[in-house]
């Protein structure tokens, strides 16, 4: 049940490691208003976050990283800010990519892809396939996604089946929708961080959250640095996870206490 071997004690914590960690990356409009600038700078300065919890996530041991980059909802921002957001996009996948590629990481964009154009698409395409055989760390950006039409389409999936004769009515169960969602081959996240002081998962992978540990932070994104990610993977590392049971349960189980 536990990310790691059980071992006892503080050390054992510290080698606790989430195979999975999803971020709300919330808080640049706020981080460039403050400094009386204009949103889109803090979308910018945003990626310099993004860099250093990539690198953190490949030294930790992290096997997955998803990131929230854009909302389905988000369309309904300025059309001058989403101009500039999708443009940071393109920009960012030309000059991070070779870097991501170097560094062992496997790029994944998850989300309705139809809405963006041609050529960002082709982007990603061309991003998806240079750094397909990579394994240090699977990296996921969320783009013009959303949880609900992720458990949507998945829904979808399963009628089209079903009309098709390819799945049994009396089949259709939790495994059966798990399995059509964005990112059935990959684990659900184990730890789910969102910056910038709000408490809330704003529509982000919904289904596959369900058991994730939350972590909540006053920064704004472009403030969170590998370390302040390090003291969210410690926090991590120092839960008890039950998934339903009890505490006296998981210590059975284990042989060690979650809270020592």
């Amino acid at each position: 049940m536990d990310t790691v071997s059980p071992g006892s004690g503080a050390h054992d914590a510290e080698r606790r490691v989430p195979k999975h960690v999803a971020i709300i990356m919330d808080g640049n409009g706020r981080w460039a208003k403050q400094r009386n600038r204009a949103r889109t700078w803090g979308h910018r300065e945003g990626v310099k976050s993004v860099r250093a919890v990539v690198e953190e996530s490949v030294q930790r041991g992290v096997g997955t990283l998803t990131l929230f980059a854009f909302s389905s909802e988000n369309w309904r921002r300025p059309p001058s800010e989403v101009s500039v957001l999708m443009d940071l996009f393109m920009i960012t996948l030309r000059g991070e990519v070779r870097r991501l590629d170097e560094n062992g990481v496997r790029l994944r964009v998850i989300g309705e892809r139809t809405a963006f154009s041609e050529k960002l698409q082709r982007r990603i395409d061309e991003a998806e396939g240079l750094t397909a055989h990579n394994t240090a760390l699977n990296l996921q950006v969320a783009a013009n996604y959303g949880g609900r039409w992720d458990i949507t389409q998945a829904v979808r999936r399963v009628v089209a089946d079903v009309a098709a004769d390819r799945l049994d009515p009396a089949a259709v169960n939790e495994q059966a929708i798990a399995a059509r969602l964005s990112f059935a081959d990959l684990p659900d996240p184990d730890l789910l961080i969102r910056t910038g002081g709000e408490k809330r998962i704003s529509n982000f992978i919904l289904w596959q959250s369900a058991y994730a540990e939350l972590y909540f932070t006053e920064l704004l994104w472009p403030e969170f640095n590998a370390t302040a990610y390090g003291l969210a993977l410690d926090d991590f590392a120092h839960r008890q996870r039950r998934f339903g049971l009890t505490g006296e349960q998981v210590v059975s189980e284990s042989g060690v206490d979650r809270h020592e």
